[in-house]
């Protein structure tokens, strides 16, 4: 499989509900390829993920699968496929691991009722071939991996005998993302992986990316997260599907130099036919010139018109100029929060100023989302206030649109209630900036997709933005054209931003200040994400470097003050203090990981033993040996699995232990 390509697309032509969607199309998928599919909405990706996955047969050509492929999809909609156990469900996604445990079990139970040693013979065969399947699968496939990528997609450990039926839409999402991953496959669909993900998740998903083997081909609106992860990007162009090698960086600035090109080469044709013309009218009924210009005749009909890029429909806007608030746009003082037995927050204290651009971050289920519904109102604190300053006037984008729209209205309506005060021929233009032109505009907000839903908040946005805009997750559902147009527009608007997204492009571009929510309150940070997280990867400063070396640390508000300026005195009795700890904290770990090895190396050699010996099918004409035997070899392997764990997290100690005393990790 090395050697040859995945999948082999061969002059493929789909037509869809009476729509031309792939017109002879051709290309290859390699073993190691990282490819980027960019595009509009609606313009072919999601049909060509399916495609290569096999869910849709072209109308012509042909698409060759290398035999043995295995692929895994993550669709835009996640389907109910997986059941039970939130563990027990990525665990059996494995090909053949249900079932082979279903068929040891039933020969396990008809070796205890067969009494013809014959039989018994067969079945025996069977049994140890089976548990020698479900052994390499336990080597290639381990339990503590499957545990590991769902902590790294925001999972809890107890959350792990959780029925995957009980999460919600988002945390599904997550939950069929973690089984593909635990598949490693050959060849990954993905279809934006980092939606419903949290900025720390986003973090871990693009590492282990970028670790795995395999092929990779994916849809996403993150710029930054597809540059630094796709080598080739497929665009779907007005002229038709173009081929790149690069990230999509160098896609933009090669698709922008290919327009220069072609347009110079069209202004050029141009001015060689009008010169052509021109020789043609004025010597046309001349006889001494009549061969020249029957032959400028015939070279203007010969000549073929340069084709220059066709222009995408696409949204364009700009916010219009705000006006000027007060100094203090939110102050929220001594607010509490929580659902049930879940605290959120408890005397928190912020405030956000005039012009400062804050990116809200924290993982799932930490209260970013409950935050910015009680900045905008939308539902009530606990305790304390949250209040607006003078001359403030809030817009507020939700993530999910269909709390904030009404479904029975129609777009131009929508829209319209926001400003009623405005003439409709001046609603109908800001609708058609985000592409509702004509009948477009009386669609019912109930029918549209999540992308036109995002649109229609964008639209009501911008007819009254305000001089202090609230939003949450506004690059879900659209591409990354649009994405790059909203932080295009938000960079020039002069009001104030506070704002949750997992877009690390829309963060990095916009944020000027960081939130980021922990279980003890919010740090702040002057900066972008990228400079937050260099700093908090600078932040364990040498236990023996001078204090003056020691990096600033971020503000800490809600629980506590934070710690004041330390004297020299003070931080000179720290660091020897912090020296004593060294020692009396990663002693004891580092006993405790030396005897976890040595049991799992002890246990290792066991498995293998019990494994030669029932590899021997004349062991199981004995039940004294054989169900003795088989009893080991799966307590075994199940302490083996659990060591595994132990091991695992023992190291996450030892890591955590070496950061908190300033040491590298």
């Amino acid at each position: 499989m090395n050697f040859m390509s995945l999948v082999t697309v061969l002059n493929v032509t789909l037509t869809l509900s009476g729509r031309e969607i792939f017109s002879h199309i051709g290309f290859q998928v390699e073993p190691s390829d990282r490819i980027g599919l960019v595009g509009p909405n609606g313009s072919g990706k999601t049909t060509l993920l399916r495609m290569l996955k096999g869910e849709i047969s072209p109308d012509q050509g042909e698409v060759r699968v290398v035999k043995g492929l295995r692929t895994g999809y993550l669709p835009q909609d996640v389907q109910e496929s997986q059941s039970g156990a939130l563990l027990e469900s990525v665990l059996f996604s494995v090909p053949d691991r249900l079932e082979l445990h279903k068929e040891r079990l039933r020969v396990e139970t008809l070796l205890e009722r067969v009494h013809d040693k014959a039989d018994q013979e067969k079945l025996a065969e069977t049994l140890a071939e089976i548990h020698q399947r479900l052994a390499t699968l336990e080597l290639t496939y381990p339990r503590h991996e499957a545990e590991k990528i769902l902590e790294g997609l925001g999972f809890q450990e107890s959350d792990f005998a959780r029925p995957v039926q009980t999460l919600s839409g988002g945390w599904k999402t997550r939950a069929a993302l973690a089984a593909l991953l635990c598949q490693k496959p050959d060849l990954l669909l993905l279809y934006e992986p980092t939606n419903h993900l949290d900025v720390p998740s986003v973090r871990w998903l693009e590492s282990f990316l970028k670790d795995r083997k395999g092929a990779i081909v994916m849809v996403s609106h993150d710029r930054e997260f597809l540059n630094r992860q796709v080598e080739r990007i497929i665009s779907f162009e007005p002229e038709g599907m173009r081929f790149y090698n690069g990230n999509y960086d160098f896609y933009v600035k090669a698709r922008e130099e290919e327009r220069k090109i072609l347009a110079a080469r069209a202004r050029n044709q141009e001015q060689k036919v009008k010169e052509a013309e021109k020789f043609i009218d004025r010597f046309r009924a001349k006889a001494s010139k009549a061969r020249q210009a029957q032959s400028k005749i015939k070279l203007v009909r010969k000549m073929e018109l340069v084709e220059t890029h066709r222009t995408e429909k696409t949204i364009h806007f700009s916010f219009p100029p705000v006006r000027r608030s007060g100094r203090d746009v939110l102050a929220i003082r001594g607010m509490s929060k929580g659902f049930e037995e879940k605290r959120l927050y408890t005397d928190l204290n912020l405030t956000v100023l005039r012009a400062e651009r804050i990116g809200v971050i924290g993982p799932n289920g930490c209260g970013k989302t409950t935050l910015l519904k009680m900045t905008a109102g939308e539902m009530a604190p606990d305790r304390g206030t949250i209040s607006l300053g003078h001359g403030v006037k809030m817009g507020y984008f939700a993530q999910h649109h269909s709390e904030v729209l009404n479904p029975r209205n129609t777009v131009v309506q929508e829209v319209h209630q926001r400003v009623p005060q405005a003439s409709i021929g001046f609603v109908r233009n800001v609708c058609g900036a985000f592409l509702f032109s004509g009948e477009d505009v009386d669609k019912v907000v109930g029918v549209l997709s999540g992308g036109e839903r995002v649109r229609v908040s964008l639209a009501k946005l911008l007819v009254d933005p305000g001089n202090f805009l609230v939003m949450d997750e506004p690059t879900n559902h659209l591409d990354i054209a649009s994405s790059e147009i909203l932080i295009d527009a938000l960079e020039k608007y002069d009001g104030t931003l506070l704002f949750v997204s997992h877009n690390q492009s829309f963060v990095n571009r916009l944020a000027t200040r960081i939130w980021e929510i922990r279980p003890n309150g919010v740090v702040q940070y002057p900066g972008n994400l990228a400079e937050y997280y260099d700093h908090l990867a600078r932040i364990a400063p040498d236990p023996e470097a001078p204090a003056s070396e020691a990096p600033a640390s971020p503000v800490k508000t809600g629980h506590g003050t934070g710690a004041g300026r330390r004297n020299r005195k003070a931080e000179k009795r720290e660091r020897a203090e912090k020296r004593r700890r060294v020692q009396d904290t990663l002693k004891p770990i580092l006993a405790d990981l030396e005897k976890v090895e040595a049991r799992i190396a002890r246990l290792e050699e066991r498995q293998k033993d019990l494994e030669k010996s029932l590899a021997d099918a004349e062991i199981f004409r004995d039940k004294n040996k054989s169900v003795p035997l088989l009893g080991q070899y799966v307590e075994t392997r199940e302490e083996l699995e659990r060591l595994l764990v132990t091991w695992e997290k023992r190291h996450g100690d030892l890591e955590t232990a070496k950061k908190r005393l300033g040491l590298e990790a």
